[in-house]
């Protein structure tokens, strides 16, 4: 398995999408019922979301820690994030929801700012260097 030192870079932004992650998954855990009319998501949703995102903020807040990765577990997070915002859009075209004016345009920010999250992480593998054998 091919390990890396992570840089500094690579660990501030894996913290950020940890702490933007965690936050949003409590945010729509203990606050589904309060914004979903302004949203206009279902509130099954909006709490299966947050569940979900709790464990992954947790992941990658781990992940930021250690001393050397795996590649692997950070192109993981990358292709998770890829594939979030993705399916954030998909959501949207599908039909199967409909949100309104304000969650339309909270998806597409929310879907933008975990691309930039992915592109952001990218870079800081790229900019680490390999772990000491």
């Amino acid at each position: 398995m091919s390990t890396f030192r992570p840089s500094t870079f690579l660990r501030n932004v894996l913290l950020a999408d940890a702490l933007i992650s965690g936050a949003t998954g409590l945010l729509l855990v203990l606050g589904a019922d309060l914004v979903t009319e302004v949203l206009g998501f279902p509130v099954t949703l909006l709490r299966f979301t947050g569940l979900s995102l709790l464990p992954f903020a947790s992941l990658v807040a781990w992940l930021a820690t250690r001393e050397a990765l795996p590649r692997a577990a950070v192109w993981a997070v990358i292709a998770f994030n890829a594939a979030w915002a993705i399916d954030s859009i998909l959501l949207l075209l599908s039909g199967w929801v409909a949100p309104t004016a304000l969650g339309l345009v909270f998806t597409i920010i929310q879907a933008s700012a975990v691309l930039v999250l992915a592109e952001l992480q990218y870079l800081g593998l790229r900019r680490s260097a390999p772990a000491a054998a």
